[in-house]
């Protein structure tokens, strides 16, 4: 071909492949969201929504009586299947913050997490994990991840993939909670990390960091440089912004920030980050509070999460948190929070990229401002959005059900 043809044809693929990975604009973006019927029974709360290779695991708790079971249904192309039990007891830990939950593997095997309760009154409790080989039908017998023995809390748990669909598991771990006179490193709570090989023997139990927040969500992602975990830090001197931390050659990093927000005060607010990767890509979604005004953001990492952009804020005139995040294939995101304004809080989404754009919010429901109506939850099944949250409105004595919908990605 002569150079005066190829050289234009060269700079037409050019300017095809720049704008085929540009972002489109988000502030032209909408979507329609409709309710449909939701899987979970009549007293359900603390969804979960895990995507695998087959569609999207959205698993709850489920209460009959004094016994609480953990339930579970997947969304394919015909809708949610019909639930299933996964692990049943009258002596669970529950909370509207610290959510057991399902997920399933790329080899096909679910698993499960959920909180058995051991201390009522210094609230301690353990982790289990059960897994099943045949779509639920039958479990193994719980284990657990930890094996200090002590009564304190082991909760606030990630599970995550590893290669060979094998398991990662990070959770907020007590053991060293109790202050000791005679050691200066006591008194705080950790964050560890525990892994699985294919034939379920633990391989590695390793604290991540010493001194973290005591009772916010972890979240975990894997990414081609390894897990990428992030959870809410506590500093010396009580400031407790969000970290990350990445393992790398089998050893955890030095935990880095995702924004200096500043935000320090005596107690744990409750409130954990997410993330989402595809790649190397990743998003991370969070609460703070500044001026005296509650406030959710997002960032955007093209690193692995060891640096970040510039915050993007997603409520508009006050936040209670409880952030969702999801990372689009054209690198922009969908987040989720609770919106609190003019004394109503309402479950909202909208789309934002790393330029800071960011679409209309769009109204998913009204929920209660109090801690029972807990964190909603999104998850993506290919260009399917969808969003489930605990709702008092259509029971008549106020109970909670898990509520969802759905809404196709333009």
């Amino acid at each position: 071909m002569p150079r005066r043809l190829l050289l234009p044809l060269l700079a037409a693929l050019v300017a095809v492949t720049a704008s085929c990975g540009r972002t489109s604009d988000p502030a032209a973006w909408t979507m329609t969201l409709q309710r449909v019927a939701s899987p979970a029974g009549a007293v359900s709360s603390e969804p979960q929504i895990v995507a695998s290779d087959r569609g999207l695991v959205l698993s709850w708790i489920e209460r009959v009586g004094k016994t609480n079971s953990l339930k579970f249904a997947e969304r394919g192309a015909s809708g949610w299947s019909t639930p299933v039990t996964a692990a049943s007891g009258d002596d669970w830990f529950l909370s509207y913050a610290d959510v057991p939950s399902v997920m399933r593997l790329g080899s096909g095997t679910l698993v499960a997490q959920y909180l058995e309760n051991i201390d009522p009154i210094r609230e301690s409790y353990n982790l289990l994990l059960s897994y099943s080989t045949d779509h639920g039908k039958t479990w193994s017998k719980p284990f657990m991840p930890h094996d200090d023995g002590t009564a304190s809390q082991h909760g606030f748990a990630s599970l995550v993939e590893l290669p060979g669909s094998t398991l990662g598991v990070v959770w907020l771990d007590g053991r060293n909670s109790e202050f000791l006179d005679n050691d200066p490193t006591s008194g705080t709570m950790t964050l560890r990390y525990a892994a699985y090989d294919a034939g379920w023997k633990q391989i590695a139990d390793v604290e991540i960091d010493h001194k973290v927040c005591e009772c916010c969500q972890t979240t975990a992602v894997m990414t081609p440089d390894g897990v990428l975990t992030a959870y809410r830090d506590r500093s010396d001197d009580e400031v407790r912004d969000i970290a990350v931390s990445r393992l790398e050659g089998g050893m955890w990093t030095a935990p880095t920030l995702v924004a200096r927000d500043n935000w320090q005060l005596d107690f744990c607010p409750v409130n954990g980050p997410t993330l989402s990767a595809r790649g190397r890509d990743v998003v991370a979604a969070w609460f703070t509070v500044k001026n005296d005004l509650g406030q959710s953001f997002a960032a955007f990492s093209s690193d692995a999460g060891r640096t970040w952009g510039m915050p993007v804020r997603l409520d508009d005139a006050g936040s209670l948190g409880r952030v969702d995040v999801e990372l689009l294939a054209d690198g922009s995101a969908i987040a989720s929070w609770v919106e609190f304004a003019e004394g109503a809080s309402s479950v909202r989404i909208r789309r934002i990229d790393r330029s800071g754009a960011r679409s209309a919010p769009i109204e998913v429901a009204g929920v209660t401002g109090g801690r029972a109506s807990g964190f909603p939850r999104m998850g993506l099944r290919g260009s399917e959005l969808v969003v489930a949250w605990s709702d008092s409105s259509a029971s008549e004595d106020g109970q909670l059900q898990v509520q969802t919908a759905i809404g196709q990605i333009p």
